[in-house]
């Protein structure tokens, strides 16, 4: 009944291509906007701001960065870490020098330099795929991790080796360092995050989405109608990397406040890895239905316990958490490897026939 589609004619081809075809997805779309943008701000606890609604902004955009790569492009990537890192280092390097640069401006710009890197290291794309190209990302991960450690020049050649995110502000709110709100942080993030949603929506819907199917789905059959794999491949590693570089600049400077080289070791790689797996590979919307799971599962496990009278270790609640998203893996693999996004369109389908069987 709330899914009726009865009387929603498409009478042209670019209606029925609509981003929203059908109405109830506009709507659905609009409450949860409102629900972000005005309820989750007047309602939600310092708590909630820090552990849960900013750090799932954030990993919805690293794994949204990787999945055009490895969900749209089908080029197998394990850096993602790294490249985060690169956007953080090089936000971080901005701001210092440039103290009166825009942070917005500068978490953007960031992204810049870690498209570079990652072009750089998507060169072997060209001529290897797989298992191959996933080791050779994942010499591009230690590299850079070792690079952030040893180049002192990144960190400003701070004693402890760490990157400490400066106040800044905007418009006269602090939007950084010790002295801002989580609120303005949240809004910050949130509206980048809408910002670059709205990009990769456009980007995957559009030509080079379609060529960056062609190429995952079969190189050889793109090359032989006509597709650039050069072009192809390079431009998803390049937008890729932005979009992750823009998200390993907020994780730092909108989230943790500083950051060690082992922040963005191989263990972040493997996280938004597995955000885009259990979301759904291919899809926008798993991204954060992926990172809402990873990153309220802990949480719900440190407070339902509790909540029922049953103490639990944090120990405990770490291994459990291991478990749990291992299981969930596995299980998304064989039974359903399209992911969350995957279970959240057949329920849609079975809500659009509804009372009838499907």
């Amino acid at each position: 009944m709330l899914y009726r589609t009865a009387g929603q004619f498409k009478t042209s081809y670019q209606a029925d291509q609509a981003l929203f075809p059908v109405r109830q997805d506009a709507i659905l779309l609009g409450v949860i906007l409102i629900f972000a943008w005005v309820v989750l701000p007047m309602t939600a606890s310092e708590f909630a701001f820090q552990t849960m609604l900013i750090p799932v902004l954030i990993y919805a955009l690293a794994a949204m960065g990787l999945n055009i790569l490895t969900g749209y492009a089908g080029q197998l990537s394990l850096g993602t870490g790294a490249f985060m890192g690169v956007g953080a280092y090089a936000c971080y390097k901005m701001v210092t020098l440039m103290p009166w640069m825009n942070p917005v401006v500068a978490i953007l710009l960031a992204g810049v330099f870690s498209a570079g890197v990652g072009v750089a290291f998507g060169i072997p794309s060209l001529r290897i795929k797989g298992f191959y190209l996933a080791i050779a990302t994942l010499a591009a991960q230690f590299f850079l991790v070792w690079l952030f450690e040893k180049w002192a020049w990144l960190y400003n050649y701070n004693a402890s080796g760490a990157i400490q995110v400066p106040n800044l502000d905007m418009f006269g709110l602090w939007v950084s360092g010790p002295q801002a709100a989580s609120v303005t942080q949240y809004y910050l993030v949130l509206g980048v995050v809408t910002l670059m949603t709205l990009l990769c929506i456009n980007l995957t819907r559009g030509n080079l989405g379609r060529t960056w199917k062609a190429t995952r789905d079969m190189d050889i059959a793109a090359e032989l109608i006509g597709i650039n794999l050069m072009k192809s491949k390079l431009t998803a590693f390049a937008i890729s990397s932005y979009v992750v570089g823009v998200a390993g600049a907020m994780y730092v400077f909108m989230w943790k406040g500083a950051a060690e080289p082992n922040v963005f070791d191989i263990p972040l790689s493997f996280q938004v890895l597995f955000i885009a797996i259990i979301g759904g590979l291919g899809s926008i919307l798993g991204n954060f239905l992926g990172a809402i799971l990873i990153v309220g599962l802990p949480v719900a496990l440190n407070l339902l316990p509790n909540a029922l009278g049953i103490p639990i270790s944090s120990a405990t609640v770490e291994h459990l958490n291991v478990m749990i998203v291992g299981a969930l893996i596995i299980f998304f693999l064989i039974i359903e490897p399209h992911g969350l996004a995957r279970l959240w369109a057949l329920i849609r389908e079975k809500l659009i026939v509804w009372p009838f069987p499907y």
